[in-house]
């Protein structure tokens, strides 16, 4: 009973052929497609703490140098828009501006397409005075028409929005991101185990950095819609970690029973499996997104769409990457760092050192110099034939 207990525990709990010399090597794709374990993600982990570390550092320098180009919903300012015609361009509206009050505005866009098509002025607050010179100047210079197509100074638009008013909007969205980001970590603590929730958590602050560090440096205006997409994106992330950890543990599960593998191997195997599934559901939801860049930025000219596609595409991409290269290893490193895991790890090792010493003894001693090999068979009496030897010698019979 106590031997089959003990052939049970020794088995792997997922099998895979030892490598040899005469193991045929697979290709990269063909390897990134059945999963097999041939990247070494947690073996080279310290590789992609390095790549991580420089994404959050240059992250955090752009957030620190160069800030954050906040709307006109946060910052507060005045938002005149004209509609395009003629040759109108994004330098001549802000030529024409800057001659209106000597000094250039904030942003200046072209949003919408065709007929449709307008250029968007962001500025400071302006008073009542400023505001009429600004709209004078630009209907001088472009003489805009309204919808029914007739030349009308009432065809551009003026609208302010108080520093009050902007604050308070910058608050509340302060406030539902940092509730939702406490929601996510309770969730994170109570569906993983401790040691995964540091792992989980800590790839949640890694997309939320290096997102943000991306829209610095990009220079896009931060707007309800960006922050509305970076809550989205903590739920993709939240998905992608969910679907990784499972796995580890799947195939984690009883390790600490086996001496053939280690945790840190298991879930690098874990992690390979979980690779091809992952850039492809990433493919699959940068697609529509892409498509929105393209049809409604481009195409339409929808302003505040821009800011929600690109929060959205880089948190999605960033939230994969992290998910299988930052946070598995973490966690291995987490787990082999103290604990049973940690003791295991070194049983398996050195177990694995042990035998790879004591089959090279072996090696050496039948292979040692001066002696041929048939007479240490007969000498030796009980050796037995090599697989796939024919017999040699007759079979004697016995007498009766």
């Amino acid at each position: 009973m106590s031997d089959n207990r003990s052939q049970v525990l020794e088995e792997p709990v997922v099998d895979e052929p030892e490598p040899t010399a005469n193991t045929p090597r697979h290709g990269f794709f063909e390897r990134l497609y059945t999963g097999t374990g041939g990247f070494q993600i947690v073996g080279r982990r310290k590789l992609y703490y390095g790549m991580a570390a420089v994404l959050v550092l240059i992250a955090v320098l752009s957030i620190a140098l160069r800030g954050f180009t906040l709307g006109i919903d946060f910052a507060g300012g005045t938002r005149i828009q004209v509609p395009a015609s003629g040759d109108m361009s994004t330098s001549k509206v802000e030529q024409t501006y800057n001659q209106a009050l000597g000094h250039d505005p904030v942003t200046v866009q072209k949003v919408g397409s065709g007929s449709a098509a307008s250029f968007e002025i962001r500025s400071d607050t302006l008073d009542s005075a400023q505001q009429e010179k600004v709209a004078d100047a630009l209907f001088d210079a472009f003489h805009p028409k309204d919808s029914s197509g007739t030349v009308s100074r009432n065809a551009i638009s003026v609208a302010e929005i108080s520093e009050t008013w902007g604050g308070q909007i910058t608050r509340k969205a302060l406030i539902a991101l940092v509730v939702f980001v406490v929601l996510t970590m309770v969730y994170i603590a109570i569906r993983f185990e401790r040691d995964m929730s540091f792992a989980a958590i800590a790839s949640l602050f890694f997309n939320l950095v290096v997102t943000a560090g991306i829209y610095s440096i990009v220079g896009f205006e931060v707007t309800p819609a960006a922050v509305i997409g970076l809550l989205t994106i903590l739920g993709y992330v939240l998905y992608d970690n969910v679907v990784v950890f499972d796995k580890v543990e799947e195939n984690t599960r009883g390790v600490l029973h086996l001496t053939r593998r280690t945790y840190g191997e298991q879930a690098n195997l874990a992690a390979n499996q979980t690779l091809m599934r992952s850039i492809n559901t990433t493919v699959i939801g940068i697609l529509p997104i892409v498509g929105m860049l393209v049809i409604a930025v481009w195409l339409l000219g929808v302003g505040t769409l821009k800011d929600l596609a690109l929060v959205q595409l880089v948190g999605m991409i960033v939230g994969a990457y992290s998910s299988i290269f930052f946070a598995v290893p973490l966690l291995v490193s987490i787990k082999e760092r103290f604990g049973p895991v940690a003791v295991h790890t070194r049983k398996v090792l050195a177990k694995r050192a042990g035998g790879d010493a004591g089959r090279g003894a072996e090696t050496v001693g039948r292979r040692s110099p001066g002696t041929p090999v048939a007479s240490r068979t007969r000498e030796g009496g009980s050796a037995a034939p090599r697989p796939g030897a024919r017999p040699t010698g007759k079979r004697h019979k016995r007498s009766h």
